[in-house]
């Protein structure tokens, strides 16, 4: 019996307790893992866009319509946008049972971002229409990366580039390096491809004061050692890349995997089925992916573990192997 106005004692929780709220916790997540069919280490399509324009001049262009209808069968697909940034370093924080998406936009062309006099930006650009798709769709982020040179969305003035690009940056869009001049890094010189490199983090920060996190080489091509583009040091800036961006190929392997290479990531060139497209370009493998949902990266929701069949476990790299969640 207590005292009167005495509290009941209270058992203290004990290391072995806490263990097992811990492990019941765990296997209710995997239980809510198995229930989407979450599989963290599938692929992950990373879209590759040029110029969004009424009269395409050449395949690397995309009409208005076509994006359109892109973005409007990802949404139906289940699809969310992620950015680069967050594919790169494994920040991929979408709902349950959505697949991620990573939309690129190389050369910053004014068909993907122009603000007009009150900085917003003009109809059939490709952010207006993002937003278009996203406001339709609750849930589709309206976010993509932009892989921006010196021409800067075709603005000289250095407080028309200081805008779009804090534009982006303050929409939640993501900034990558896509070297100053556009050239073949393939065929220059350490110190060269260091320059294209620095040339734009420098700029990119000092208009912007953001660091780009990702780079995509300028036709996917490699520089004799690919780990020049990677990281390195000149005229006083450095770079650290956390992925290095091909051009268009096949899916990209989850961050989580063993087959995840920040060298060399490829990325899928937004077309429809014909000629070589017919099976390599976007419509063929979303295709692919749909008819193939073990092959595909699903969310089990939560951005700090990776979910997976317990299969699949041999595949998983040892750097998450603390936030693994097999079931």
């Amino acid at each position: 019996m207590t005292g009167c106005g005495s509290e009941p004692a209270v058992k203290p929780v004990t290391q072995a307790d806490a263990a097992v709220r811990i492990q019941q916790a765990k296997q209710a997540k995997a239980a809510a893992a198995a229930k989407v069919k979450a599989n963290e280490l599938g692929q992950v399509p990373v879209l590759m866009y040029h110029r969004i324009i009424k009269n395409p001049g050449s395949d690397d262009d995309r009409t208005p319509e076509k994006f359109r209808a892109d973005l409007e069968r990802l949404a139906a697909d289940g699809y969310v946008p992620i950015t680069a940034a967050e594919y790169a370093t494994g920040k991929i924080g979408i709902p349950a049972g959505k697949h991620p998406v990573v939309l690129t936009f190389d050369d910053s062309s004014p068909s993907q971002l122009d603000l007009d006099d009150l900085g917003v930006p003009r109809q059939d650009t490709a952010v207006a229409i993002l937003r278009e798709i996203a406001a339709k769709h609750p849930g589709f982020r309206p976010v993509a990366t932009f892989y921006v040179t010196r021409d800067m969305f075709g603005k000289t003035v250095k407080e028309e580039q200081a805008q779009a690009l804090l534009w982006l940056k303050d929409n939640g869009f993501d900034i990558g390096n896509h070297t100053r001049d556009h050239v073949n890094l393939g065929t220059r010189s350490q110190k060269e491809v260091t320059e294209q490199i620095t040339s734009i983090q420098k700029q990119v920060n000092s208009l912007a004061y953001h660091q780009p996190v990702t780079l995509a080489l300028p036709y996917g091509s490699q520089p004799r050692k690919k780990d020049w583009a990677l990281r390195g040091k000149g005229d006083g800036v450095a770079y650290n890349h956390s992925g290095v961006f091909l051009a268009g190929y096949t899916p990209a392997p989850a961050p989580f995997t063993k087959t995840f290479d920040p060298l060399g990531i490829p990325r899928i060139k937004a077309m429809d089925k014909k000629g070589d497209c017919t099976q390599f370009c976007s419509t063929a493998w979303l295709d692919w992916l749909k008819n193939n949902p073990d092959m595909r990266f699903t969310s089990d929701g939560d951005v700090g573990t990776v979910a997976f069949p317990k299969f699949k476990a041999p595949f998983l790299r040892k750097d998450f192997a603390a936030r693994a969640l097999p079931y």
